[in-house]
């Protein structure tokens, strides 16, 4: 076990909340601060924090101690929260909130994007049109229910653009018809070259997602 623990470190607030649970739990001095990322949310990384028996760290896990907490990182997370702070915040009624330097590359927030045309960006002959119809057409039809679409990529070789819906529209279960019958034609209207539309929202997430992880 690593008494020097450098992947990831605790304020001095965060660490007596830590403590405070652990003390809750029954054989305390059994249990470790687990510390993951589960996947990405928005532009950074969503985490999942709880207590598990220090023995039962995987192989390859970093375990170290800050404090009295003892602290286990998956080998999948090391380098992804290496540097990170656990602070304690009173917003929204307080909570622990994991500072992280670290951000998810591109390929990791949108997994369905060909590395190679993420690349590309938006910039784009056929990608500066597209986005113009977002912006001017129907940006401003669907904004009236605080949804916006964005244009993530566009395959200039192959003609498939790539979007995400956010606000009213990511979860909305109406965000299908929205995409069939409002951006995915106001699109082919204007860009007729185009091949295929792509919806890479996550409508398992957002405020009162419409569909649900199992």
């Amino acid at each position: 076990m690593d008494d020097t623990f450098d992947v990831l470190t605790l304020t001095d607030e965060a660490r007596n909340v830590v403590l405070d649970a652990l003390a809750a739990e029954a054989s305390p001095q059994d249990l470790a601060l687990w510390v993951e990322v589960i996947g990405t949310q928005g532009s950074g990384y969503a985490y999942d924090l709880y207590f598990s028996e220090t023995s039962q760290a995987p192989e390859g896990a970093a375990v170290g101690r800050d404090g009295e907490v003892t602290v286990v990182v998956p080998a999948s997370s090391v380098d992804k929260l290496r540097g990170s702070r656990l602070e304690f915040s009173n917003n929204g009624g307080g909570g622990l909130v994991l500072v992280n330097p670290n951000q998810p590359a591109a390929s990791e927030i949108h997994p369905g994007i060909p590395e190679e045309i993420l690349a590309l960006g938006v910039q784009g002959e056929l990608a500066i049109r597209a986005q113009r119809v977002l912006d001017d057409e129907v940006n401003p039809s669907i904004a009236s229910h605080g949804g916006r679409a964005d244009l993530v990529a566009l395959d200039e070789e192959a003609k498939i653009a790539y979007i995400t819906m956010g606000g009213g529209c990511q979860g909305c279960s109406l965000s299908r018809m929205t995409l069939s019958q409002g951006i995915e034609t106001a699109l082919r209207a204007a860009l007729p070259e185009l091949s295929e539309v792509r919806d890479l929202t996550d409508h398992a997430s957002g405020e009162n997602p419409y569909y649900s992880h199992a």
